[in-house]
């Protein structure tokens, strides 16, 4: 029974010490699941509203290849805090045990194998889902911008070249499509937040800005010193490296004010 008491003070403690459950717990926001039919499937997505009197931006977060997380989602209440309505799709619904979504996996390890399994055409199909939702909300003003980490980065930077009429791309930590043909459809600004100890997604970033000038497009990057790959994450950490932690807060500042000058 002692060691029963313990263990959950051990929880309870841990989970305390959370920064984004902490802020998921303590939001006056609404956030709401919505399950929008997919096919054979339904695709849950969690959608944070701001405290605002009039129509408000929307933007949809791509998770990382954790699936989504509480920090995911702690990600959509920050975006509403700040007046803008977030929609984070989950984009494992209905693919893990039991049809289950990220929270059936069995660990982290087993949720990013089966994100990796994906088809790129059903990835592509969900976000258009999820955003097609936001924007016909009754509280949206019909403006989407798109932001994603780590892998969700990535598709960030992919679904620029694909979706008409959005606002700007948001890509942290993630790769570029490699295509001209790709790149030549974009026709948003794409601003890119990369660490300066990420050799691995940082070795195609000369690449990225020699074709996006090639092409035209407008490409914005910083990298933010003694950073490591997702520093917007580890940055809140209750350990978090000094450098992940100045690069987290830099790098809000910075996003926010880049949404705001584009509203």
């Amino acid at each position: 029974m002692l060691a029963t008491l313990l263990a959950l003070s051990v929880c309870l403690t841990c989970a305390a010490q959370d920064p984004a459950r902490e802020r998921l717990e303590a939001s006056p926001r609404h956030h709401e699941w919505v399950r929008l039919e997919r096919g054979e499937r339904e695709l849950a997505c969690f959608v944070a509203f701001p405290e605002v009197a009039g129509k408000a931006p929307a933007v949809l977060v791509i998770h990382e290849n954790k699936g989504l997380t509480d920090w995911v989602r702690s990600v959509t209440d920050r975006l509403a805090e700040e007046g803008y309505i977030a929609i984070a799709p989950d984009l494992l619904s209905g693919m893990g045990p039991e049809g289950g979504r990220t929270d059936s996996f069995a660990s982290t390890d087993a949720a990013t194998q089966a994100l990796y399994a994906l088809e790129p055409e059903q990835v592509l199909a969900d976000l258009d889902a999820a955003a097609d939702h936001a924007t016909k909300l009754a509280a949206c003003d019909g403006t989407l911008f798109v932001a994603g980490f780590c892998w969700g980065g990535s598709r960030s930077f992919q679904y620029a070249t694909r979706r008409k009429g959005l606002k700007a791309a948001f890509v942290f930590y993630g790769s570029a499509p490699t295509e001209d043909e790709a790149l030549a459809r974009i026709a948003s600004p794409v601003h890119g937040f990369y660490a300066e100890n990420d050799a691995r997604v940082n070795a195609s970033l000369e690449a990225t800005i020699e074709a996006m000038a090639r092409l035209e497009k407008t490409f914005t990057k910083q990298v933010f010193v003694g950073a490591g790959h997702g520093f917007m994450r580890a940055g809140e950490g209750q350990d978090a490296k000094p450098g992940n932690a100045s690069a987290m807060a830099d790098a809000w500042k910075r996003w926010l004010e880049l949404l705001q000058a584009a509203r």
